[in-house]
């Protein structure tokens, strides 16, 4: 990790380096008005598997996985591979994951 804590990326920008391991990094095309949004819906949902589990309730960490999925392909996290998509397919994307979990 660089100085200002974000993590190292490959030098294409796709993905992001944390501890060694590759990830997907987020769509940068996506407003950062609409990223914030999305990534407080991610952390809330992550929030939600871990009271789940702690109440051993697998119906409510079911649903909570399913909208850390739905966050993630929205960010470009998952999914299509945004650099494969065109813009207005990225458009789509995160604006229907934003729709879906607002």
């Amino acid at each position: 990790m660089t100085a200002d804590k974000s993590p190292d990326r490959t030098p294409d920008g796709r993905f992001v380096i944390v501890d060694g391991r590759r990830w997907r990094a987020t769509d940068p095309d996506i407003p950062e008005e609409a990223a914030a949004r999305l990534r407080s819906h991610l952390m809330a949902a992550r929030r939600a598997v871990g009271a789940a589990r702690r109440a051993a309730d697998p119906e409510a960490e079911r649903a909570a996985r399913a909208r850390v999925h739905q966050a993630k392909v929205a960010l470009g996290e998952r999914g299509t591979l945004w650099w494969e998509q065109s813009d207005a397919e990225r458009r789509a994307r995160w604006r229907e994951g934003l729709a879906a979990l607002d």
